[in-house]
């Protein structure tokens, strides 16, 4: 009996090491582990809200230039400014001005539309700066975690002879710990970013699409 117990209370020390939670670990790299987390739940929130609205953007049926075209051969101006004014996408608004410039050259109409479409750019690369910055200071308030962390390693064991190889192994290892967050976050939001630009350039492309198919709408010849 006395040598069940005797297993089990080592079995018990052994293990308890492993049944670390994640969140006591992260909480050993100190204070600076407070700005990592606010830049990681900022990023997520930027990332979120661009992706929803991108994804907004990106929505345009698969019939709407069709629709457009047949209502500018047979002469239904107005059908048609009413058709893209009831779509809310940026494609729809990128007509809907090509539209209002019928009758001008064709010089001057792809000129407004491209004004648009620069717009239309803007209001979906909002916001996506500062994922950018958090890709590229998360990794650096972690490298500083880990100096600061390390400098108060150093001047201890200068100060002080009760340091061995363990001691100083084990203090090492917590100082990482900030260093490690901040790279993960730093990729996880450049990763974040990338792929945010992408979708971004999959909408332009529709936006470019529309405004060449309009041009050649306004040059086909009315019924």
């Amino acid at each position: 009996m006395q040598l069940f117990l005797l297993q089990t209370d080592t079995t018990a020390v052994t293990s308890s090491p492993e049944m670390q939670s994640m969140w006591d670990i992260l909480m050993k790299g100190g204070v600076l582990m407070i700005p990592l987390f606010l830049l990681f739940a900022v990023a997520i929130f930027f990332f979120i809200e661009r992706l929803l609205y991108i994804r907004r953007a990106g929505k345009i049926e698969d019939n709407f230039m069709s629709i457009i075209r047949d209502n500018i051969v047979t002469g239904n101006i107005a059908a048609a400014r009413s058709f893209s004014k009831n779509n809310s996408h940026p494609v729809a608004r990128i007509i809907d001005k090509g539209i209002q410039r019928i009758g001008k050259p064709i010089d001057a109409i792809e000129k407004s539309m491209d004004n648009v479409g620069v717009l239309e750019m803007y209001k979906m690369e909002k916001n996506l700066p500062v994922l950018s910055i958090i890709a590229r200071i998360a990794p650096l308030f972690g490298f500083l975690g880990t100096i600061i962390g390390m400098l108060q390693l150093f001047k201890g064991i200068a100060g002080s002879s009760e340091y061995n190889f363990n001691t100083i192994a084990d203090g090492i290892y917590v100082k990482m710990i900030t260093s490690a967050t901040g790279l993960i976050i730093g990729i996880i939001t450049f990763i974040g970013h990338s792929y945010l630009t992408g979708q971004i350039n999959h909408v332009e492309n529709k936006m470019d699409v529309a405004s060449a198919e309009f041009i050649d709408i306004l040059q086909e010849p009315t019924r």
